[in-house]
């Protein structure tokens, strides 16, 4: 009985799940990226796929052990797959393409042709539900996430970036093929700032006629990134608002979420795009797997999960009248009306109590006569340790989380 007991142990054991090197072709894969896979024991029909690229200087077994995303496709029957960059940055920063025309263009080339081969073999070898794709990264994989998404929209449901940069941010100016390593300075600094539009013509010029459904995004940023500026979160949130048709101006903010001294802000009525401002945190963000897995719903089986065309993304122009409404101290709403301002729901938990409710306040800028002199339009004009002018030349200081306000045009002024 021992023996049969050793030997079924034995079987069990080698039957684990465990990361895997995938060896055969794959497809499409002008870079020559390494592809390693994590598949659980134990499967549902069709399930989704998470595509996990590493930081610079990493591997694809340090993402694979530098996070819980493997545990969690084990308890909830999702495969998790981790590419690696290409063995020409092997020796220098092991960053992924993100600058090159190619992997900037759909079917292109570069690296992200080579991330998209190895969804598609995933998908065909494991009977994976193509509607069900997602990505998620940090710094240099916080990159990738936003170029699979401006790339292939047809391929992924949705993108959670980690402290990473706008879709073409780091491509150089005038003739960009070929550039596969190169590193942007300026925007890696945060001196490279767009219109919403200027932003948004980057990921439609990635594939040129595409008109159809795109896939939603998180990102997670820290106010005191030293490696990538915090500037980029709000540059990034400006690209895909504006793609999305969202708007800048976030429709609730909520304090201390999903930890304490992080801030939510969240873009359109369906909540497509979600931005999270990390007060004081450095480049090293910490991943926020449990928030991950609730945007992309990956915990979920069945038909009724969330997936690639699902909800309606667009919104309507925002109009030059809005509403505002203030929760007195005593709980009473009170409506009013203003013309030309910019209305944000903040939400804080109750502090006297333990229940689930919620304060939610409208905090209502309203529009002035722009003043003489003051930052021009899209310049930081305020948030926690800024320093520089508040007044702005053109439009109105707008604030979008306590960590970031930004000169933006005056609502009904079509600057873009």
């Amino acid at each position: 009985m021992k023996t049969v007991a050793v030997l079924s142990l034995l079987a069990s054991l080698a039957s684990a799940a465990s990361l895997t090197l995938v060896t055969e072709n794959f497809g499409p894969n002008p870079r020559n990226n390494p592809f390693y896979i994590y598949v659980p024991d134990v499967l549902p029909p069709n399930p989704a796929i998470l595509v996990n690229p590493h930081w610079c200087h990493g591997t694809a077994p340090a993402a694979f052990s530098g996070s819980q995303y493997a545990t969690l496709a084990s308890q909830h029957g999702f495969i998790v797959i981790y590419p690696q960059s290409s063995p020409a940055q092997a020796n220098s920063d092991k960053c992924w393409d993100v600058s090159s025309k190619e992997t900037l263009t759909h079917n292109g080339g570069g690296d992200s042709l080579g991330v998209v081969s190895m969804v598609k073999w995933t998908i065909n070898k494991y009977n994976a539900d193509p509607k069900r794709v997602f990505v998620t990264g940090v710094s240099s994989g916080g990159m990738m996430t936003q170029v699979l998404l401006g790339s292939y929209p047809d391929v992924f449901a949705a993108g959670a970036a980690f402290a990473g940069v706008p879709f073409g941010c780091f491509a150089p100016a005038g003739n960009n093929t070929g550039a596969f390593g190169y590193w942007s300075d300026d925007c890696a600094k945060g001196r490279v700032t767009k219109t919403p539009a200027q932003w948004a013509d980057l990921v439609k010029s990635a594939y040129p006629g595409y008109d159809g459904w795109r896939p939603k995004l998180q990102l997670f940023h820290g106010t005191n990134d030293e490696i990538l500026d915090y500037v980029n979160h709000q540059e990034g949130i400006k690209q895909w608002a504006e793609v999305l048709g969202v708007g800048i101006t976030p429709v609730s903010v909520t304090p201390n979420t999903p930890i304490s001294g992080w801030t939510k802000s969240v873009y359109g009525a369906e909540g497509w795009l979600e931005g999270y401002s990390a007060a004081g945190v450095p480049h090293d963000i910490r991943v926020q797997e449990a928030t991950v897995m609730a945007f992309f719903e990956l915990a979920c089986k069945g038909e009724d999960c969330f997936r690639w065309g699902d909800g309606e993304w667009c919104d309507a122009e925002p109009s030059a009248t809005t509403s505002s409404v203030v929760v007195s101290t005593t709980g009473a709403p009170v409506t009013t009306t203003s013309t030309s301002s910019t209305s944000v729901r903040v939400t804080t938990p109750s502090a006297t109590s333990t229940s689930s409710r919620v304060t939610t306040t409208f905090v209502t800028s309203t529009s002035t006569a722009a003043p003489v002199a003051g930052q021009p339009l899209w310049a930081q004009c305020g948030g926690m340790g800024f320093n520089g002018p508040t007044a702005c030349a053109v439009g109105t200081c707008t604030i979008y989380n306590p960590y970031y306000a930004q000169c933006v045009p005056r609502t009904g002024v079509p600057i873009w």
